[in-house]
C-alpha cells in the first residue's frame, strides 16, 4: 500500500512508474521465456498459402500439382463461407499492357456487408467494379493491385464507399483486408462498425461517457471513442496513465491520487469526480474505476469510466449564482423596504388632536401590496389656521425610495401653497400640477384635494382620482366626478375645478386610493362598487371600526398595489 498520497502531479506520475515496474517485475517471475537461440519461425507469406485440405507443399504455390484429382483453388473457395465476413476471391484482368485495370470475383460468401449490398456469392463471373463501383473513388483498386505486386497484406484499408441505386443513395464505411494468393487476391471486407458498435458509439455520445483500459504489463492503452472525444485526442492515440496525470487540475490531484493508488493495489475505490484541463477547457469528470485482477492477486490491467459532467456542473454553478443574486435582491428589496416604511411613517404621522376637538374623528390606514416595495400613497389632513380642514389623498406613480421621495415632495408642496390665503382646493390642485410638469424628473400622480368649510361644506378637485365614497344613514354612495381632471404632470396650464358637498353629523367620509379598487383585467368601477359594498356595512361604526371592517374584507393578496385610506367622522 502507497503510505501518502500524492499531492502533486510529478509526484503521482513517479508512483505510478514505481508501481507499474514493481508488477511487471513480479509477473515476469511467472511468465514463459522464449529462448533466443530457437530458430525462427518461417512465416507463412514466405511459405506461401497452404491448401485447406492439407495438400499444400510449402513451395509457395497451394496445392502439389501431383496430387491426383485435386483442384487447389476450390479447396481455397471451399474455405469461404466460414469466413464471418464478406470474403471473395479476385483474379485480376489485365489491358493489353499488362496492366491491372480491374478484378473479377471468382468466388464469394455469402455475408452481406450492408443491407443493400450483394453478397459477394451473387457477384461471380463480374468485374469488381461493376458490382462495387464506389470502390473505384476510394482507391480500392489501386490498393489491391499493390497487393499483388509487393505481396504485402492489405491491413483494415478504410473506404468510404457512396453508391448511388434505385432506391436512393447510400453510403457506408468499409475496410479491406487482402492477401496475394497464387496470383490472385483473396479480399475481405467488413463495416466499419457493426450495430453493437454504432448502439455502443450512440450511448457514449448521448450520455457523454467513455471507457478506457490500460494494461499494466504491455503498456497498451485502449481507449472508447466516447473517451476521445472528451479528452479532444485523435483516435487512436489514447493517453498513458502517466500523460493523464499532466491534465488533473492541480486541486483534484490528491483526489485523483487517491482512486489511482487504489486501483493499483487492487481496490475497486468508490467513484469520484475529478476536473481534468481539456485544451484550456475545464472539464469535471465522474470516474468509476475497476481493477483487472490476476490469480497471483496482482492487478494487471485497469478499467476506468468516464463521464463527463462538465454541462451539469456548468448548469448548478448558474443555478447557485442566480440563487445568490436573487437572495441579494431579496435582501436589498427587504432593506429598502424597511427605510422607506420608517420614512413613509415618519412622513404621515397619525391626524392631529386638535381635529377632534372640532368634531371630527379621523384615522387613516396603509396596506402595502404583498409582492411590492413600499408605494408613493400619501394623504394630508390639518387644520389650516383659517379655521378650515385640508383634506387630501394622493398617489405618487411607481413603488421604493424614489416614489416615496415624489410622495413627499407632493406632499410638502401642498402644505406650504395650502397656506396662502384665500386659496380654494381648485386652485391648489391646479399649482400642484404646475409643480410637477415643471419639474423634467417627476412622474405622473393623481389625488384629490379638498377643504371642509366652518359650515361642514366639503369643496374638493380631482387629479384623475378614484371618487370619495359617502356613508350615510346606512347608504354608501359615490360622490360626482364631473369635474374631475387630468393626472398630476401631463397637462400644462390644466384649470382644475372644484364641487361642494354638504356634510351632516355621522356622515362618514372615505377617501381612498387605486391600489383598494384596482384589479388587473378589470374595470375600476366594480372595484369601487365592492368597496361601496363593504363600506355601507359600516353604518353606526367609528372611523377606526369601519377602517378595520373594510381592511378585514379584503385578502393580502388582493391587493395588487400600495393602498391608503383616510376616513373622517363628522360628530
Amino acid at each position: 500500500m502507497t503510505p501518502l498520497i500524492p499531492q502533486d502531479p510529478e509526484t503521482l506520475k513517479q508512483v505510478v512508474t514505481r508501481e507499474v515496474t514493481a508488477l511487471r517485475t513480479a509477473a515476469r517471475r511467472d511468465a514463459g521465456v522464449r529462448l533466443d537461440d530457437e530458430p525462427e519461425a518461417v512465416s507463412a507469406r514466405d511459405q506461401g498459402p497452404s491448401c485447406a485440405c492439407g495438400e499444400g507443399d510449402g513451395s509457395g504455390h497451394g496445392c502439389r500439382d501431383g496430387a491426383e484429382g485435386h483442384d487447389p483453388w476450390a479447396c481455397v473457395c471451399a474455405t469461404l463461407p466460414a469466413i464471418p465476413v464478406s470474403a471473395a476471391l479476385l483474379e485480376p484482368v489485365r489491358d493489353e499492357e499488362g496492366q491491372t485495370v480491374d478484378f473479377t470475383v471468382r468466388a464469394g460468401n455469402h455475408v452481406r456487408s450492408a443491407q443493400w449490398l450483394d453478397a459477394p456469392d451473387r457477384q461471380i463471373g463480374r468485374r469488381l467494379l461493376e458490382v462495387q463501383p464506389g470502390a473505384a473513388a476510394g482507391g480500392l483498386i489501386g490498393a489491391l493491385v499493390a497487393v499483388l505486386g509487393t505481396g504485402r497484406a492489405l491491413r483494415s484499408y478504410a473506404v468510404d464507399y457512396t453508391e448511388q441505386r434505385s432506391d436512393g443513395l447510400h453510403r457506408t464505411q468499409l475496410l479491406y483486408d487482402a492477401a496475394s494468393c497464387g496470383g490472385k487476391v483473396l479480399a475481405t471486407w467488413r463495416p466499419a462498425r457493426n450495430r453493437r458498435e454504432l448502439l455502443s458509439l450512440d450511448a457514449q455520445y448521448i450520455a457523454s461517457m467513455g471507457w478506457g483500459t490500460w494494461d499494466l504489463l504491455s503498456g497498451e492503452t485502449t481507449w472508447s471513442e466516447g473517451l476521445h472525444a472528451i479528452f479532444r485526442t485523435d483516435t487512436g492515440r489514447p493517453l498513458a496513465l502517466t500523460e493523464l496525470c499532466d491534465h488533473v487540475l492541480l486541486d483534484d490531484v490528491p483526489r485523483f491520487s487517491k482512486m489511482l493508488t487504489a486501483l493499483l493495489d487492487g481496490e475497486e475505490p468508490p467513484g469520484a469526480e475529478i476536473r481534468f484541463s481539456v485544451l484550456g477547457e475545464i472539464r469535471t469528470l465522474h470516474l468509476v474505476g475497476h481493477p483487472v485482477i490476476a490469480r497471483d492477486g496482482l492487478p494487471w490491467a485497469l478499467h476506468l469510466i468516464a463521464r463527463d459532467l462538465t454541462a451539469q456542473v456548468r448548469s448548478r454553478q448558474r443555478l447557485a449564482a442566480t440563487r445568490r443574486q436573487s437572495e441579494q435582491l431579496r435582501e436589498e428589496a427587504a432593506a429598502e423596504r424597511r427605510v422607506a416604511t420608517a420614512l413613509r411613517e415618519a412622513l404621515l404621522p397619525t391626524h392631529s388632536a386638535e381635529l377632534a376637538q372640532i368634531g371630527l374623528s379621523v384615522e387613516a390606514a396603509y396596506l402595502p401590496a404583498e409582492s411590492e416595495a413600499v408605494g408613493g400613497d400619501w394623504y394630508k389632513c390639518r387644520l389650516l389656521p383659517d379655521g378650515r380642514i385640508l383634506l387630501a389623498i394622493g398617489d405618487a406613480c411607481g413603488h421604493g425610495l424614489n416614489a416615496v421621495a415624489r410622495m413627499a415632495q407632493q406632499r410638502h408642496a401642498l402644505a406650504g401653497l395650502a397656506h396662502a390665503p384665500g386659496t380654494d382646493a381648485g386652485q391648489l390642485t391646479t399649482w400642484l400640477n404646475e409643480l410637477l410638469c415643471g419639474d423634467p424628473m417627476a412622474e405622473t400622480a393623481t389625488g384629490i384635494i379638498g377643504h371642509i368649510d366652518e359650515d361642514r361644506t366639503f369643496r374638493w378637485a380631482c387629479a384623475g382620482h378614484p371618487p370619495p365614497l359617502l356613508l350615510r344613514e346606512g347608504q354608501a354612495s359615490a360622490l360626482g366626478t364631473g369635474h374631475r381632471g387630468p393626472l398630476f404632470g401631463v397637462l400644462p396650464g390644466h384649470a382644475y375645478g372644484t364641487s361642494a358637498f354638504s356634510l351632516r353629523p355621522d356622515d362618514l367620509l372615505l377617501l381612498y386610493t387605486d391600489g383598494m379598487v384596482e384589479r388587473r383585467g378589470e374595470d375600476i368601477t366594480k372595484g369601487i362598487d365592492t368597496l361601496r359594498t363593504v363600506l355601507a356595512s359600516c353604518a353606526g361604526l367609528t372611523a377606526r371600526e369601519a377602517l378595520d371592517r373594510i381592511m378585514a374584507a379584503y385578502a393580502p393578496d388582493d391587493h395588487e398595489d400600495d393602498t391608503c385610506l383616510l376616513a373622517v367622522r363628522l360628530a
